[in-house]
């Protein structure tokens, strides 16, 4: 059962994290594109650039960071990120709000069972 719950994890984990990777790229390679949507949304482009870094950070921190509270708050800020976005873009009207929906949903499945696994953990040890 826990080796199904690690499996689960890693796949819905990895899922988020090159959606979010991906997205963060993105921020790098096509600013411009990026800064348009970010106006679009009503959002400063001045944030685009430490966005991307605090994402890549976050998905490290996942996936490499042993200290609970580290891994916890990469989960929150992923969870504030998407929650504003898709406030933003409902605001806007632009009809894009499922995009960050999708990462969302998995960002939730990821850190249910990382909470399960975690707990397996402490109650074995």
């Amino acid at each position: 059962m826990k080796k199904r719950n690690l499996i689960i994890y890693r796949i819905v984990t990895g899922l988020f994290s090159l959606m979010l990777l991906a997205g963060a790229i993105t921020y790098f390679v096509n600013y411009e594109m990026t800064a348009e949507m970010f106006t679009s949304l009503g959002v400063p482009t001045e944030i685009i650039y430490p966005l991307a870094i605090a994402k890549i950070c976050g998905i490290i921190a996942i996936w490499f960071i042993k200290i609970p509270l580290i891994k916890n708050l990469a989960y929150l800020g992923f969870a504030l990120d998407l929650v504003l976005a898709i406030f933003s873009h409902l605001n806007a009207g632009d009809g894009k709000a499922i995009g960050p929906v999708i990462p969302l949903v998995l960002l939730i499945i990821s850190y249910w069972f990382y909470r399960k696994l975690s707990a397996k953990a402490v109650n074995i040890g």
